[in-house]
């Protein structure tokens, strides 16, 4: 599976459209109040059973220590919706080929999530009736005044009929919270500050949920084991989708499909051999002609001093000579100082008078072009 770098305005609207189907189908999947209090019970009977019922002390230091209380409700209402986007974007920018493995984890994960909304509706520790005797408090709803949020989670005021209070189970808080953990671990620099960061904000984000009293210590076992079914999962999602891509003929990359169905990017595209035929657009490109030679130097010709033969057009006047080696010019009686040393004997400084050819007449001229 090629490593291909996704593009921004592809990837928006696919999170979006991802996030929302989530959204509207975690509140579709209410189900029973008395079923979701009697799930939450039963989670509650097992945790005390293996000594793993944490929730129950940190939700007292929580709501008694105002210190406790307030940065956890913030970190409870705030983080879990900045930070996956956050290392999600800075993902994209910094490590856009390993960026579609990672998203597609997250979203198959979150849309695995949704299994355990429908079948196990869990009523969250915080709703507990105090008459069950666990003595649990809303945290959120006791400090709403430090806040956006209402008593309603960590819905912002007014909006709690838009959040599904019996989706405990699992927690996706601590998934995605894991997730930003593995990625930051996996991609970030090796620095001290970026692998505790990788490290405890997962670690943070279960003792919060807890102690907030919005999840169960086996709410966030679920959260983790949901991420790693996820994880499986992904490699054979993302496979399925590019068939299914190739299939409906779309490129996975700019530029037009190489052998075996490989991406070419669209600046080695043209060198990519097409179909052959005539004008066929994936014809590939006559090879350039090659630059004429050049012309050879016109050969020099001598006509002075050979009886009844003139250059074609030239009255009485030898061809032009070399290159710096003067012209051959027409010298009256009596004028030698023009006539160039290496050709005496051979061209005389004044004109001959013709002499008869062999076979022609007395004064006749040669025509243009006769060879010597």
């Amino acid at each position: 599976m090629p490593s291909v770098r996704p593009r921004w305005w592809t990837e928006l609207p696919l999170i979006l459209l991802v996030y929302g189907a989530y959204s509207g189908a975690r509140l579709l999947a209410r189900g029973d109040v008395s079923t979701a209090v009697d799930n939450g019970l039963a989670l509650l009977r097992l945790e005390e059973t293996f000594w793993l019922h944490a929730e129950v002390p940190l939700n007292r230091l929580f709501t008694d220590h105002a210190w406790l209380g307030v940065p956890g409700a913030f970190f409870y209402a705030a983080l879990h919706y900045l930070v996956t986007p956050a290392v999600l974007v800075w993902l994209f920018r910094r490590h856009g080929t390993a960026y579609r493995r990672q998203r597609s984890w997250l979203m198959v994960s979150t849309l695995a999530g949704l299994i355990g909304f429908t079948l196990m509706p869990t009523c969250p520790p915080r709703l507990l009736d105090p008459a069950h005797g666990y003595g649990f408090t809303d945290s959120l709803a006791q400090y709403s005044g430090w806040g956006w949020w209402s008593d309603a989670a960590s819905a912002p005021s007014g909006l709690g009929y838009m959040t599904n209070q019996y989706a405990a189970m699992p927690s996706l808080h601590v998934g995605w919270a894991l997730w930003c953990g593995v990625v930051l671990w996996r991609f970030g620099a090796a620095r001290p500050v970026v692998r505790a960061a990788a490290v405890g904000y997962p670690v943070l984000t279960t003792v919060v949920v807890m102690g907030t009293a919005n999840h169960y210590f086996l709410d966030a076992v679920a959260g983790v084991l949901v991420m790693g079914g996820g994880w499986l999962l992904s490699g054979p999602a993302l496979r399925l989708a590019d068939r299914a891509r190739d299939r409906l003929g779309l490129s996975r990359a700019a530029g037009q499909a190489g052998p075996a169905g490989q991406a070419v990017p669209a600046g080695l595209a043209a060198t990519v051999p097409g179909p052959r035929g005539r004008g066929g657009a994936g014809a590939p490109a006559p090879a350039p002609a090659a630059a004429p030679a050049p012309a050879p130097a016109p050969a020099l010709r001598i006509t002075a001093g050979i009886p009844g033969r003139r250059a074609a057009g030239h009255d009485g006047a030898a061809a032009p000579l070399g290159p710096g080696s003067g012209t051959a010019r027409h010298n009256g009686p009596g004028q030698g100082a023009g006539t160039a040393p290496a050709l005496a004997g051979h061209c005389s400084s004044a004109q001959s008078p013709a002499e008869p050819a062999p076979g022609g007449r007395p004064g006749t001229e040669s025509q243009g072009g006769d060879p010597l």
